[in-house]
């Protein structure tokens, strides 16, 4: 009989963020850097270059939070490969709210 013993795999923390017009980049504390599509993160593509600069590392560098775009993104998910899961409604209504 077969076994599979649960493997734990330790989740590297974010240490430096970088996020241009179409590309979000994350420096990891194991050496590498995952870059994803800004198209990704709706909110953090209709943010302006001064609130997408605007960031910081929550949770000990699990994860990276934006106060004005109301986003928070984790190194997990980054490195899984998913984006926002946020309904077309709810993105609707923030920009409502953004905009006034």
């Amino acid at each position: 009989m077969n076994t599979l013993d649960a493997v734990e795999i330790e989740v590297p923390n974010a240490e430096n963020v970088t996020v241009t017009d179409d590309t979000l980049s994350v420096d990891l504390s194991d050496g590498r850097t995952i870059s994803v599509p800004l198209a990704w993160f709706p909110r953090l593509q209709f943010a302006t270059p001064t609130e997408r600069n605007n960031w910081r590392l929550i949770g000990k560098g699990h994860g990276i939070h934006w106060e004005e775009a109301d986003e928070d993104i984790s190194v997990e998910g980054l490195i899984l490969g998913r984006s926002s899961g946020e309904s077309q409604t709810s993105l609707q209504k923030w920009l409502n709210k953004r905009n006034g």
